[in-house]
């Protein structure tokens, strides 16, 4: 019976989407729906739907946030697309795609997929324009880079909220991604594109070169250095919980590491180098950071009405039933969350709400012991962006920006997300054998 139950509180979701109701509505709806078919008293149930609330945004609020005011500096500073220009220049026409794909890299660490997309697009046109070379060429690594980070690289959003749902180290998960990430990103981009470059756009013309917001583009050595800042400090963390003594070095690299500090330590240095050295004003620099927290409120709701559907499922009792079917359909429990997520991905659309569904699924998995919660991460990571395809927005906004038609985006956009996907199971599995 709970079975069932679960079976059709996804069901519901996948309808709700389908009727355009907005995640952070919907989750709630499936949530308290799920909760009272599972038998919750109604007291219980609203006690639930607090703690998921609490211990969501207890681990997620100021990262996330904080996250997307990096994001937002190094976009409205130019600093974004000083690392793009750099990076092309320095690799050069016949290594363009090895530039695009590291450019991607960098920059969609730190920033929303959407974000990133929007910033590289127009130098993907660009450089399509100078060189001659075919678009999707060009566009598959930069996107395959995109998608990289999305899914596997903390502090990236969707990491970070598979990272709570866990209690997983976000170092390790950061260590652990880079290693999958980089075969993946390697064959769903350059090799990818080197095979879909037949593959003929229309639009050849849609952009000029990037504007920003300032005139002056800032310097390329802080402009590489504090958008990696965050990514530098959680693996400095990392080697130093591994490699040092106790003392006072420990202590002091294990602070400057943990997410928040690192994060707001990378702030504070874009406030001072890209607007205080510049005399932007201070009215213009706390715009900066309205504007890219206002970016995020509806992506924080979402992911905190999937924390209450996860509360719900686990102080509901089903924790342990929902643990049992690993072993009873005697599937590996990597191997299952990646099914459950890629299955959610597929019906839903949304890579974060399927990561965060999947979460509340498969968290009895971890809590029991019977999964490593880093390699859970990445296992629902690399699910939440399988076969990618019309009820995605990013396969919309692919489609649109290159003037592709359906069969083009299905053979290039999908063929790729599918394969970063199929390339993370493989390594998460790898990682699993070998740990």
């Amino acid at each position: 019976m709970q079975l069932l139950i679960i079976l059709f509180a996804i069901i519901l979701q996948v309808f709700l989407t389908v009727k355009k109701i907005n995640p952070f509505l919907s989750l709630l709806i499936v949530a308290i729906t799920a909760g009272l078919l599972l038998g919750m008293p109604p007291g219980q149930l609203v006690k639930s739907i607090e703690k998921g609330v609490g211990s969501t945004l207890g681990g997620l609020a100021l990262i996330l946030c904080l996250g997307a005011v990096l994001g937002k500096i190094l976009e409205a500073s130019g600093a974004a697309e000083k690392i793009a220009t750099t990076l092309i220049r320095k690799f050069g026409e016949k290594n363009i795609q090895w530039a695009v794909l590291l450019t991607g890299f960098l920059i969609g660490i730190p920033l929303y997929y959407n974000a990133g997309f929007v910033i590289l697009v127009p130098l993907v046109f660009m450089l399509a324009r100078k060189t001659g070379l075919p678009l999707l060429y060009i566009a598959i690594p930069m996107a395959a880079a995109l998608s990289t980070t999305h899914c596997f690289l903390p502090p990236h959003p969707g990491p970070v909220v598979l990272v709570n749902a866990f209690h997983a180290d976000m170092g390790k998960v950061l260590v652990y991604g880079i290693i999958i990430a980089i075969p993946a990103v390697i064959v769903a981009g350059p090799l990818l594109g080197r095979v879909v470059k037949g593959i003929t756009s229309s639009q050849t013309n849609l952009f000029s070169p990037v504007d920003t917001e300032l005139k002056e583009l800032p310097a390329a050595l802080p402009s590489f250095l504090i958008a990696l800042l965050p990514v530098l400090l959680i693996s400095l963390a990392v080697i130093a919980q591994n490699f040092l003594a106790d003392g006072f070095v420990k202590t002091t690299f294990l602070f400057i590491g943990e997410s928040t500090i690192a994060l707001l330590i990378a702030v504070l240095l874009a406030f001072y180098f890209f607007g205080i050295r510049k005399n932007i004003p201070m009215d213009k620099l706390m715009k900066w950071l309205g504007d890219g927290i206002s970016g995020i409120a509806m992506i924080l709701l979402i992911i905190t009405a999937g924390g209450v559907f996860k509360q719900v499922l686990q102080d509901s009792g089903t924790g342990d039933y929902i643990a049992s079917f690993s072993s009873k359909w005697q599937m590996p429990p990597l191997i299952f969350a990646w099914v459950i997520t890629a299955l959610l991905r597929v019906t839903i659309g949304s890579a974060t709400v399927a990561g965060i569904t999947a979460a509340g699924i498969v968290a009895p998995l971890v809590t029991t012991g019977v999964a490593s919660p880093e390699l859970m991460v990445l296992a629902v990571g690399s699910g939440s962006v399988f076969g990618s395809h019309i009820n995605d927005s990013g396969f919309w906004m692919y489609k649109e920006f290159f003037q592709l038609s359906l069969k083009q985006t299905f053979l290039s956009w999908t063929v790729m997300e599918t394969l970063i996907s199929i390339l993370g199971l493989i390594g998460v599995l790898l990682l699993n054998y070998f740990i």
